[in-house]
């Protein structure tokens, strides 16, 4: 008898795992995993090829940084409006805009030939991308168990992040072959054919809106009268800083391990794959994590680590210690982005969920776009290792004020319930 148990509780639970894993990763998850990375074979563009068209145009750190804000300025402007429109027309055109539409723009920045010419498509290419991020993590937990929230936008995170990953070397290889606008032009066609094939798909699916009700494995309704507005805010506020800073001072990477390290242009586009990485592991990791401890412990000890990381960068480091801190920056980025988008839309009524993820990603796209320029001028000043330890220290006391704030104002709002 106890021959037969053993066998029958073994396959019982091979069984429940391999239902968890169909759960979590089911087939709307992957297919907006796949849709996060067709849009990101865009968007991981601009930073790593920066030497190249630094170089052709002869352009300072201002100006160079002025390509990135180009692109990351009307991408942040762009995720209010979107975020209003998905709650109010349904995600379905905002996601093709933002993978096909977008890709469209890039081929012809790709065939671009003038500074100027190349800031303005960077522009409309930002414009149209900003529909993406406030769309689809909406429709993805509407889907989802509320055990395995985190776990299905650590996976949509993990399609974009391996395109991160892969988009810099593979601009960086056709670059150095073939030009950066051949990079540009090459990798915006995937995306273009991707989109339309996901459009189709989708209306298919009849997911032309977010469900407006609870639904089985459905995220739940919040009354706006019981959301705990202070404490989200807090979080939104703490959350798009911290990306704020993170990839205004990333991009520049390529640059200072050009300028200060000595490497070869195409190898410092290719170390752009350091920071991407972090969503190969820490994605799924933070997602897990948070389904576990919860999302606001994670997102707060990911912030408090955050600053002194970025203080490490600037420290004077060798090759080996440059090239770590930049993939633990990556981790951060990514390690807590699936517990603050589920704890946003967890804690926000069903109807203005989308609205309050573009508020997030508009704080994060646009204060990157801001920095970048900020940055560059304190380089083009102090140097790297200043501007560095400037960002670090705007970063520990960003996450330190937010966090206490958070703690507080989420004590007050339990009391009152």
């Amino acid at each position: 008898m106890l021959l037969d148990v053993a066998p029958t509780k073994a396959m019982s639970e091979q069984l429940s795992l391999f239902v968890k894993l169909r759960r979590t990763f089911s087939t709307i998850v992957v297919l907006f995993a796949l849709a996060h990375g067709a849009h990101h074979l865009v968007t991981a563009l601009p930073v790593p090829l920066l030497p190249f068209i630094r170089n052709e145009f002869g352009l300072d750190y201002a100006q160079a940084a002025l390509v990135v804000s180009a692109f990351s300025v009307p991408y942040g402007i762009a995720q209010l409006p979107s975020g209003w429109l998905a709650d109010r027309i349904g995600p379905r055109l905002l996601l093709l805009l933002g993978t096909s539409g977008l890709a469209a723009v890039a081929m012809l920045v790709g065939v671009s030939t003038q500074y100027y010419v190349l800031l303005v498509l960077l522009v409309v290419m930002g414009l149209l991308g900003g529909g993406y991020h406030p769309s689809a993590p909406s429709v993805i937990v509407s889907t989802v168990e509320p055990s395995r929230r985190g776990s299905a936008i650590g996976l949509h995170m993990l399609g974009g992040s391996i395109v991160h990953f892969v988009a810099p070397l593979a601009a960086a290889a056709v670059a150095t072959s073939l030009g950066w606008r051949s990079s540009f032009f090459a990798l915006a066609i995937p995306s273009v054919a991707f989109g339309v094939v996901f459009y189709v798909v989708l209306g298919r699916w009849g997911l032309n809106r977010v469900a407006r009700s609870s639904s089985p494995g459905g995220i739940e309704d919040v009354p706006a009268a019981r959301a705990d507005w202070r404490t989200v805010v807090a979080v939104i506020a703490m959350a798009s800083v911290g990306t704020a800073i993170i990839l205004g001072t990333a991009s520049f990477c390529p640059l200072f391990l050009v300028d200060v390290h000595g490497y070869p242009e195409q190898h410092a586009g290719a170390a752009m794959s350091l920071l991407y990485s972090g969503g190969l592991w820490a994605a799924i990791l933070g997602g897990h994590i948070s389904d576990r401890i919860g999302r606001l412990r994670v997102i707060v000890a990911v912030a408090l680590l955050s600053g002194p990381l970025l203080m490490m960068l600037g420290s004077g480091m060798g090759h080996v210690g440059v090239l770590a801190t930049i993939v633990l920056l990556g981790g951060a980025f990514y390690g807590a982005s699936p517990a603050t988008e589920v704890y946003v839309m967890a804690n926000t009524p069903t109807s203005r969920r989308s609205t309050v993820l573009g508020l997030y990603y508009f704080g994060a796209m646009e204060g990157s776009g801001i920095l970048a320029p900020l940055i560059g001028f304190l380089i083009d000043r102090l140097g790297f290792t200043s501007a560095f330890l400037a960002s670090g220290a705007m970063m520990t006391a960003v996450a330190g004020v937010c966090t206490i704030l958070i703690w507080r104002w989420r004590r007050e709002h339990l009391a009152e319930c």
